[in-house]
C-alpha cells in the first residue's frame, strides 16, 4: 500500500470514529422519538417529571397554572403550524369535551403551550385553540421560560430548520397530554392519539375523586 493510500485510509477511519462519537446511539432509553418517528434531539430523564406552577402569556395577559387551582388541568405542548400531530390530539380532546356535562366543563381547563414562540403569538394561539371549541387556552412565553417548564414536565422538542426557507421550519416534539390535579400536582401523561373515550374516562376519574 503506497503512502497516499495509507494516509487516506487512516483519515477515513478517524472521520468514522469521530462521527460515531458525535451521533447519539439509537437507544430508546437514551433519547426521545416523537410519535412521527423523528428524533427530537433531547435526552430524556428516567425520573418522574416534577411538574409545578408556571406563568406564561395568553391573549388575556399573564396566566399561571395556579390560576386554575381546584380545577383538573390537561396540558398539551405543541405549536400551531404542526401539520398533523397536534390537530389529531386536540381533535380527540375536542370530541371528548363535547361529552362532558356543563358541571364537568366548569371543573376542567385545557392548556395549549406553544413550543414555537417565534411564530405563535397569543392572538394566533387563541384563533387556533378556538377552532377546537373546547375552551382551550393557548399560552406562550420566552424560549428560556418554555424550555424550563418543558424540562419539569418531561417535554422534549427541537426546531428543524428548512435550509431553503428560514421561516418554514418544523418543530419535532413529544406528544403527551399531561394531567394536573386540582391541587396543581402532576399526576400522569397520556399518550399521543389517546381516544376521546379514554380522555373522558380519565377526566371523570379525577373529577370524581
Amino acid at each position: 500500500m503506497n503512502n497516499k493510500l495509507l494516509i487516506a485510509v487512516i483519515a477515513l477511519g478517524v472521520a468514522i470514529g469521530i462521527g460515531m462519537l458525535l451521533v447519539p446511539v439509537n437507544d430508546p432509553a437514551n433519547k426521545s422519538t416523537n410519535q412521527t418517528g423523528h428524533n427530537v434531539g433531547h435526552l430524556i430523564s428516567n425520573d418522574k417529571p416534577t411538574g409545578g406552577d408556571f406563568t406564561l402569556t395568553s391573549v388575556n395577559g399573564e396566566q399561571s397554572l395556579s390560576d386554575f387551582k381546584n380545577k383538573l388541568v390537561l396540558i398539551y405542548f405543541g405549536y400551531t403550524y404542526c401539520p398533523d400531530i397536534c390537530p389529531t390530539n386536540l381533535g380527540n380532546l375536542s370530541v371528548a369535551y363535547r361529552q362532558f356535562t356543563q358541571q364537568e366543563k366548569d371543573n376542567l381547563q385545557i392548556l395549549f403551550v406553544s413550543v414555537d414562540p417565534e411564530r405563535d403569538t397569543p392572538a394566533r394561539l387563541k384563533e387556533y385553540a378556538d377552532y377546537f371549541e373546547a375552551n382551550i387556552i393557548g399560552m406562550t412565553g420566552t424560549h428560556e421560560n418554555i424550555a424550563e417548564i418543558s424540562r419539569r414536565y418531561g417535554v422534549v422538542y427541537a426546531k428543524v430548520d428548512d435550509p431553503n426557507n428560514g421561516t418554514n421550519y418544523a418543530v419535532d416534539h413529544s406528544a403527551f397530554t399531561y394531567v394536573v390535579d386540582q391541587n396543581g400536582v402532576w399526576q400522569e401523561q397520556l399518550q399521543h392519539a389517546t381516544t376521546p373515550d379514554l380522555f373522558v374516562k380519565t377526566v371523570r376519574q379525577y373529577l370524581n375523586k
